[in-house]
């Protein structure tokens, strides 16, 4: 009898749960994905990429000082490559920005980082190619590498790190990145065949060793033992990649202001000058002077590679100084985002870079077979312009071997539309640019049409400016 009430009482409830779950599918307070006839299901279209760690609610600056360093720990998880199964990817192109390095700042009068820039297969954090990378790049000498580019050491290998050195870390971060692009672009979809040629490849790099390893250390997993013969590595001047298109007034206006508006709020900050003179006595040193001195890049240092914070005879620069100043930092990215003058600089600065990618992707579209992987090596000055001229609001600041991703993809159905994914850091943000959002809203496409993104770059840049090309916005003052 027990028995008999206990299995009606499990039958009731099993069917009140049923009842309560299909009402609130009916009320939309559940989502129901039903899956469309190209075998997508519609909500995947959100890309929403999951932290590897759980998000905090408000900024916590030791949370994005972890996320920042990105130390290599447990795989990645990526929407490279993700299309319906008639989509052809035939073009990808790359902006990263190097990877972990030793500082380009020191705080004065405190001992420097004791950090290894040697290469140790056996030193974590490391890779499975690690070794057979150094033994690859010291056989370079038959590669093609433009100007001073030549004069610079293809990996880093000093026992006590150079300033703006690539580090260990810094290696094993693009090694892994070439890895995960290899096993989407190369094993999956067939981008580049064995057979490949110098002329399916585009490679540039600033004039730092630190960009030039990353290139390489990246290019070697993606390339595994690659014939150097094929390699032409293009030198970059210019650490926004304006390439001859640098010449913009209007473009230094934007920054200037930019820069005052970001002095601004600093002076404003009491927390933050209290921790400048607080600093400043430990080491023993005018406050200004600390302030120059850049302290939290060098903070960082600390931090990525857990070594102890300096200290002198004074006293020890400790987590909560660099809690503030981190703080600060992030208050003053979202600050940016707000006030838009970092906004106009970053359409004229990336112009030409985003005008070079835009033809690249024509001609592609056209039917050329050459270019059809391409690297840019650069630093967080060019990526972050970049995300913002974008639209890409919401993106963190450039990362330590961040990588941005444009997809080029052909519509099997129609080949003569074409589509472009734009990725960063493997999270899917291409709806979240401005000439994508509407798009989004209106379409069941998961990707976004070509032709927006040339009249985005050919045209659409220069509205706010009220001109009509990029030689007039430069030259055009504000009303």
């Amino acid at each position: 009898m027990l028995f008999r009430n206990r299995f009606l009482f499990l039958l009731a409830l099993a069917a009140l749960l049923a009842f309560l779950s299909l009402s609130l599918q009916f009320l939309h307070l559940i989502p129901v994905n039903p899956v469309r006839e190209d075998g997508l299901n519609p909500k995947s279209r959100k890309r929403i990429m999951p932290d590897l760690l759980t998000e905090p609610p408000a900024i916590d600056p030791v949370y994005e000082a972890h996320v920042y360093c990105n130390i290599p720990t447990i795989a990645e998880r990526s929407m490279e490559g993700y299309a319906p199964h008639y989509f052809k990817l035939v073009s990808v192109q790359v902006l990263i920005r190097h990877g972990d390095r030793y500082p380009l700042y020191a705080i004065p009068k405190t001992k420097r980082p004791d950090i290894d820039c040697m290469l140790l297969p056996s030193r974590k954090p490391s890779h499975p190619q690690l070794e057979a990378f150094i033994k690859h790049m010291s056989k370079g000498s038959a590669a093609q590498m433009d100007g001073s580019l030549s004069s610079l050491a293809r990996y880093p290998s000093h026992s006590l790190c150079e300033m703006g050195e690539l580090t260990q870390t810094g290696v094993v971060q693009h090694l892994r990145n070439g890895q995960l692009l290899r096993e989407i672009y190369i094993n999956k979809h067939k981008l580049l065949l064995s057979d490949w040629t110098a002329k399916q490849l585009y490679l540039e790099t600033t004039g730092k060793s630190r960009t030039l390893q990353s290139a390489l250390a990246l290019l070697y997993t993606f390339l595994p033992d690659f014939d150097w013969k094929k390699i032409n590595m293009r030198h970059q001047w210019s650490t926004i990649f304006c390439s001859g298109s640098c010449d913009c007034p209007m473009r230094n206006h934007y920054l200037e202001e930019e820069q005052r508006r970001q002095y601004s709020l600093r002076v404003k900050n009491n927390d933050l000058e209290k921790i400048y003179v607080d600093m400043a006595k430990i080491v023993g040193i005018p406050t200004r002077q600390l302030r120059a001195s850049n302290p939290i890049d060098s903070l960082l240092c600390y931090f990525c590679h857990n070594v102890s914070f300096p200290c002198t005879k004074t006293g020890c620069i400790g987590m909560e100084h660099f809690k503030v100043i981190k703080r600060h930092q992030l208050e003053d990215e979202r600050e940016r985002q707000e006030k838009k003058l970092y906004f106009l600089y970053a359409l004229l600065a990336t112009h030409p870079l985003l005008n070079q990618t835009v033809n690249r992707l024509q001609r592609i579209a056209e039917g050329k077979k050459e270019e059809v992987f391409v690297l840019y090596s650069a630093h967080d000055v060019t990526l972050s312009p970049v995300l913002s001229a974008l639209g890409i609001t919401e993106a963190r600041f450039p990362r330590f071997a961040a990588r941005l991703v444009f997809e080029l993809w052909q519509d099997g159905k129609r080949p003569k539309e074409h589509f472009i994914r734009i990725l960063y850091n493997g999270a899917d943000v291409t709806f979240q640019t401005s000439f994508c959002k509407d798009y989004y809203k209106r379409s069941i496409k998961p990707m976004c049409p070509l032709e927006k993104f040339v009249n985005f770059v050919k045209r659409d840049m220069f509205l706010i400016f009220n001109s009509t090309s990029y030689y007039d916005a430069c030259r055009r003052r504000p009303l």
